[in-house]
């Protein structure tokens, strides 16, 4: 598979016709717009507001309704990752990123170590 098979298209927006690929900067510049390139993040305005579901998966268990039910305040859920292992952290359901829990004043966050690249097939 060739690089230019890899490439994202992306629309003209101003004009809403033919698509163009970031990888041939010249098709911005016959395109009588030399500023498209730098206009990225100003055609992104329009998702800013989009909320979407994080989530920070620290590790998994299995268990029966049963034992579940069994569980009180107190009780410790074993789960399947060890101490210092990365953990999976999720947009929308979607694996986007591996990352540390770190601790921000009185307060549990996250800190990406690693961007999970996505498979378009």
């Amino acid at each position: 598979m060739s690089d230019n098979e890899n490439q994202v298209p992306l629309p003209d927006l101003e004009r809403g016709a033919e698509m163009q690929t970031a990888e041939d900067p010249g098709a911005f510049e016959a395109s009588g717009d030399s500023g498209t390139l730098n206009r990225g993040a100003a055609d992104l305005e329009a998702v800013f507001d989009v909320p979407v579901q994080v989530s920070a998966v620290l590790g998994r268990a299995r268990m029966e309704v049963g034992e579940l039910l069994k569980l009180g305040p107190g009780a410790v859920l074993e789960l399947d990752r060890k101490v210092g292992e990365a953990i999976d952290i999720y947009v929308n359901n979607r694996l986007v990123a591996r990352g540390e829990v770190v601790l921000v004043e009185d307060k549990l966050g996250v800190t990406m170590t690693e961007i999970i690249k996505a498979d378009r097939s």
